[in-house]
């Protein structure tokens, strides 16, 4: 098929053969497709005039990790006693009591791969935060951490899953996804669950109806078809929720900071540029014909990048991220208050919407 072709078989919201998205990544001129991107977002969103945004803090539960992910300065080995943490309640509740201030309704809640802390640790921790502040909605853990949580309590993910659930959880954030390369994870993140691993808690989260989000982290080792492979592979798996789940309800790629990384250290320069972040969110809009919200990743590519993004079949801006660790740990240095992130918005020609997790407008 010829490029065209391929654009209006997107344009009619039909799945893209692998093929064919290969042959846009690496051949459609990149103002095509952003413009094909835009005319999908205005067709698909509930209004196209608008760009959702969101008040949460990401607090981490500990940074003891034994997963030694390569991107990652975040994280301690379980023996380095001087700075390893574990949040004590006290601190959960001055953050949530400043976020609750700054109008936040939720808590992204997430930390490494503790070799000591079980279902048991979870479910007491949920349940404390939910008694305490019950209109508190926690979008916790990811995918490696459900696993990780499971083989180290001799239980199945699902299991995990349904337990987490009943003592708070409200929606399991897409983080950890990186590239669903098995190749890629191996060099990266070897000692993190796999790939399928991924997969297979994302897949649970739907059956037991737990909406999640999915994100990709690009521009280290993988190859331009990976990033098309991992696409698919979110495609793929969200047409196999079961109906009425709501499953992905939003996708957010973002581009890998190296500073300070182990990465780095191996001569793993990133690979960023505007035109690039701008292709792979065309691309997600185009490939991901079953998932609404595509969101534009400011804190990596900055204000400007992310207005153009929202030309570009973006309609989200995230949270402001009232505390955010990981990330920044490496590198990331942009930030937002409510009145900037409303501004960029106006700034892109869009009305900007407070919502939830759900993307159920607050404002």
């Amino acid at each position: 098929m010829t490029i065209d072709e391929i654009l209006d078989k997107a344009l009619e919201r039909e799945p893209l053969t692998r093929e064919e998205a290969y042959k846009l990544y690496d051949e459609a001129p990149l103002q095509l497709l952003c413009g094909v991107a835009d005319t999908i977002r205005r067709s698909v969103v509930r209004d196209p005039e608008v760009v959702t945004w969101q008040i949460d803090r990401n607090v981490n539960v500990t940074n003891v990790c034994k997963s030694g992910c390569k991107f990652c300065n975040f994280h301690c080995k379980p023996h380095q006693e001087d700075k390893a943490y574990i949040t004590t309640m006290a601190e959960y509740r001055k953050k949530i009591d400043e976020a609750l201030l700054l109008g936040a309704d939720q808590l992204l809640l997430q930390g490494g791969l503790h070799p000591r802390l079980g279902i048991d640790f979870y479910e007491k921790l949920f349940s404390q935060l939910k008694k305490e502040y019950p209109s508190l909605r926690l979008n916790a853990l990811g995918a490696p951490e459900v696993a990780h949580i499971a083989a180290i309590s001799g239980i199945s993910t699902r299991e995990t899953l349904e337990r987490l659930r009943a003592a708070g959880l409200d929606t399991l954030p897409g983080a950890g996804a990186e590239i669903l390369s098995e190749r890629v994870r191996k060099i990266i993140s070897p000692a993190k669950p796999s790939a399928h691993d991924w997969v297979k808690v994302m897949h649970e989260a739907h059956i037991l109806g737990i909406p999640s989000t999915a994100t990709m982290m690009y521009g280290h080792i993988e190859t331009a078809h990976e990033r098309v492979d991992h696409l698919i592979a979110i495609r793929d798996l969200q047409s196999h929720k079961p109906e009425g789940s709501r499953g992905f309800t939003a996708f957010i790629p973002w581009v890998f900071c190296p500073t300070g990384t182990q990465l780095e250290k191996e001569g793993v320069a990133p690979r960023f540029s505007p035109n690039e972040y701008l292709r792979i969110v065309a691309m997600s809009r185009i490939v991901l014909n079953n998932i609404d919200n595509i969101q534009a990743s400011w804190l990596t590519v900055g204000k400007d990048v992310a207005e153009i993004a929202l030309k570009s079949g973006a309609n989200d801006m995230g949270s402001i991220m009232i505390e955010e660790n990981v990330v920044s740990s490496a590198g990331a240095t942009t930030r937002f208050d409510k009145e900037a992130m409303q501004e960029t918005i106006r700034r892109a020609g869009f009305v900007p919407r407070l919502r939830d997790q759900l993307y159920n407008y607050r404002d």
